[in-house]
């Protein structure tokens, strides 16, 4: 396995793109399901979670095209699938290929998909996702590890889910988009109460909406969806990702930097901004951007209790607890979402972290120093939090199973270094995938697919104009 060397105590400056939102990426990956057209999806970070979306798509028959000098383009179609099952071999690696049953579900009339995996720092059940289709008609069975879900007959007319009203007992993101997915091509309305106000899910609402579905009320706590019979293909653009955006943020100033980050937006960090200026931060904001640096005295205690959005994001917890570890005085971190999301810290206490954890409740004691050793990744931004302390501590960490760092942080290694990091990747064996043969790749070359660039560009031709 691949490992990372960070040998600290640089100061990050200068400026870095924040790439697309992985989290935006993958719920729009799966939209495509819903239509025969052509549909054309910008700034797609390369992270492993896409790769294995991309994967999953192509094993249920979407064809797929990577576009442009850096892949950041994708365009889909799905005329038919060749098989309605996602595979526990892929969910195992990501929970969010369980958004492939809504789309599947709705368009086709059946779905068998594998019960998710993906970071270990909590239980997360798929059933409010359940629930939900089952209110709008869908017969569902659990057996063997997969959950098969199949829409109601209606005579000789082909199997259509309908609309319904959902009360989500907690603003789950992953439910709020599945059934939303759903709802798009059910017949009637759809009422989703108590749903996710994230940015993501509003940039999910944009793409259905652009299909042809009505859509009312993403960005609030009720969202209407009036499905349609057949919908359109879409062209879109992710959104930046603001928990990328969040965690530059955090690095810069924990090394005494002076960082622009671009793709920042205010409007999605509420929660973070106001922790980072009560920590003494100096923000400035522009268009799409923000500059910070730390403040004249440092780093200021702080108190965080994750929640949902606008709250203070679960997703920046670990990397606030790093920013915590260097802080003159006591700070508490309270995880709210998840019961499992502390596992960084026994790895932190090796760095030289003082930090104490009763219950859902991590208090930390900010001290002089940090000091690299030899480290573990456990999650997606566990690991990413390391990355933080060790980029801050004297002499050089090694981060371990850095698996987890590449499913969500496009090139991390490599921005960190335009900014003055001393970061060096050390590759381990090569992974291996199990894929179904093409004769292309045989022929070698190509990109991440196995394609040769001639058969990339054939295939784009295929799909139609995709220019």
């Amino acid at each position: 396995m691949d490992e990372i060397i960070i040998r600290g105590g640089r100061v990050l400056r200068g400026t870095v793109d924040v790439s697309g939102a992985k989290n935006a990426a993958l719920p729009i990956l799966f939209a495509s399901i819903l239509t025969p057209e052509l549909c054309h999806l910008e700034n797609v970070p390369k992270v492993a979670d896409c790769r294995t979306a991309r994967h999953l798509l192509e094993r249920i028959g979407v064809e797929l095209v990577e576009l442009g000098r850096a892949g950041s383009t994708l365009v889909l179609r799905t005329p038919t699938v060749t098989s309605h099952d996602a595979p526990y071999e892929l969910v195992k690696t990501m929970r969010a290929s369980f958004l492939a049953m809504g789309p599947l579900l709705t368009r086709f009339g059946y779905a068998r998909v594998a019960t998710p995996g993906g970071c270990a720092i909590g239980t997360r059940p798929v059933n409010l996702h359940l629930d939900g289709f089952a209110a709008m008609g869908a017969e569902i069975h659990q057996r063997s590890g997969y959950v098969e879900a199949r829409a109601p007959s209606r005579g000789e007319s082909p199997a259509r889910l309908r609309g319904a009203r959902i009360p989500l007992p907690f603003p789950s993101v992953g439910a709020t988009e599945n059934l939303m997915l759903a709802a798009s091509m059910a017949q009637g309305t759809t009422v989703i109460e108590n749903a996710a106000l994230e940015p993501e899910v509003v940039d999910l609402a944009a793409v259905v909406a652009s299909m042809g579905a009505s859509v009312r009320g993403a960005g609030t706590s009720v969202i209407e969806v009036d499905g349609r019979d057949e919908l359109d293909g879409f062209h879109h653009r992710v959104i930046p990702d603001r928990i990328e955006a969040g965690t530059f943020l955090i690095a810069a100033i924990m090394t005494g930097g002076d960082v622009v980050v671009r793709g920042a937006r205010r409007s999605h960090l509420g929660g973070l901004l106001e922790v980072l200026e009560a920590a003494g931060a100096r923000l400035e904001y522009g268009d799409d951007q923000i500059r910070v640096r730390r403040g004249h005295d440092g780093i200021r205690p702080v108190e965080v209790r994750t929640a949902p959005f606008p709250g203070f994001p679960t997703d920046l917890q670990a990397q606030t607890m790093a920013l915590a570890c260097l802080a003159n005085g006591r700070s508490t971190v309270t995880e709210a979402i998840f019961e499992n999301r502390f596992m960084h810290v026994p790895e932190l206490h090796r760095l030289g972290a003082d930090i104490v954890v009763d219950g859902s409740t991590a208090r930390i004691e900010g001290v002089r120093r940090l000091e690299g050793a030899e480290v573990m990744a456990t999650d997606l931004r566990a690991s990413v939090s390391l990355v933080l302390a060790a980029l801050a501590a004297r002499n050089s960490t090694r981060l371990q199973r850095i698996y987890h760092l590449d499913r969500g942080y496009e090139a991390l290694e490599a921005k960190l270094v335009g900014l003055g990091a001393d970061v060096e990747r050390i590759r381990g064996p090569a992974a291996t995938f199990v894929r179904r043969p093409r004769a292309a790749a045989a022929a070698g070359g190509g990109g991440e697919s196995g394609d040769a660039p001639s058969t990339m560009v054939a295939r784009a031709s295929q799909l139609g104009d995709v220019s």
